[in-house]
């Protein structure tokens, strides 16, 4: 599905250079792509495309639950629960075959923005005709942000939906195909991403970069802030990854849209202070970014709200998530890694009686 080079930080989707996707595919192809195999023809994308538009609704009392969740309970968790309720009442619950999860996959997709939205206290709205549908970036942004949208700020979101839609065997990915391995449905297997999405060692770093650009701001000096943060001995957000250590394909296609948002908007300083730390931590950490470092002032000057950046992350990577579903239940063997015991051995059985109090 995916071939990450972990040498020169380059992606591939079903064979097709990451580059290329981001710049002259949408979405929904993407989408297509990872799901079905294939890029899509005309045809097939119209198709798709509205096999999507028809895919939207979610359950009034689902929306109404979401809306009514108070502001302190963490989205995800919201979020988790949401696509667990799906799961429920989803028509195909108790099927695992092909078609079925493919069905299940393209509305797991196209229910994601009105989740969001939801938590944002809005409503589905739907056109009454499939002609007079945005694309899917533009549906989600327009429940997520309460200014008029435009072109640019849409294919700001629709590039970084298809530079997060998947990332071969990350935390939640593998925690998807375990589940999904013993035969469990499809929805079962993307609320065990979700879940494993939330922790912070895999998730929510974009929030934490936002977090750490509004502290910036406010001490107006990045050399003296990440100065306090080295003699800390603090981790600096959005540098680094597990898999590529000489830097990340996605980062530089990101950052090209936080400038031009910022240029755009008036708001350029996010965008500079974000280049003086990357310079910083090259320099002299050797430390290069990763797509969550850009992509943190891309949602902001997008109006998003920071609580629902890795929820974001979610409604792209739940495509990745269910084509690795979909791969696992075609091509099934339990997942059941060994563990390793490194406990004591041949200890003797002390009765209860003669046993000292620890």
């Amino acid at each position: 599905i995916c071939d990450v080079n972990h040498v020169g930080g380059g992606l591939e989707y079903r064979g097709y250079a990451i580059s290329d996707l981001a710049e002259k595919a949408s979405f929904e192809e993407v989408a297509f792509l990872l799901l079905v195999g294939v890029l899509p023809n005309p045809s097939h994308l119209a198709g798709f495309r509205e096999t999507l538009f028809h895919s939207r609704f979610v359950p009034e009392h689902l929306i109404d639950f979401l809306k009514n969740i108070p502001s302190e309970i963490n989205r995800m968790d919201a979020l988790r629960t949401a696509v667990s309720i799906l799961g429920m009442e989803d028509p195909d619950a108790d099927k695992n075959d092909h078609d079925a999860n493919l069905r299940k996959a393209i509305r797991l997709t196209a229910q994601m923005p009105a989740l969001l939205g939801a938590l944002r206290g809005k409503k589905q709205v739907f056109p009454s005709d499939i002609s007079a549908c945005e694309g899917h970036a533009e549906y989600l942004l327009k429940f997520l942000c309460d200014d008029p949208v435009d072109e640019l700020g849409v294919r700001a979101l629709e590039v970084a939906l298809i530079l997060y839609a998947e990332h071969e065997f990350n935390a939640s990915t593998f925690a998807a195909r375990v589940t999904a391995s013993s035969l469990s449905d499809m929805h079962s297997a993307v609320v065990s991403g979700i879940g494993t999405l939330k922790g912070p060692l895999h998730g929510g770093a974009n929030e934490a970069v936002m977090e750490m650009l509004f502290e910036v701001d406010r001490v107006g000096d990045v050399e003296k802030y990440l100065s306090e943060k080295f003699s800390k001995k603090e981790r600096i957000m959005g540098f680094g990854h597990r898999v590529l250590k000489k830097g990340d394909a996605r980062s530089d296609i990101i950052q090209s849209y936080s400038k031009a948002l910022g240029e755009q908007k008036g708001e350029k300083k996010w965008y500079d202070y974000a280049i003086q730390i990357e310079k910083i931590m090259r320099e002299e950490k050797g430390f290069y970014p990763n797509l969550d470092f850009y992509s943190a002032s891309v949602f902001y000057l997008l109006n998003l709200p920071v609580p629902l950046y890795t929820p974001l992350f979610v409604c792209s990577r739940v495509t990745g998530w269910a084509a690795h579903v979909i791969e696992q239940h075609d091509q099934n063997r339990l997942i059941r890694p060994r563990c390793k015991y490194t406990g004591e051995k041949g200890l003797p059985f002390v009765p209860l009686s003669e046993r000292e109090v620890v």
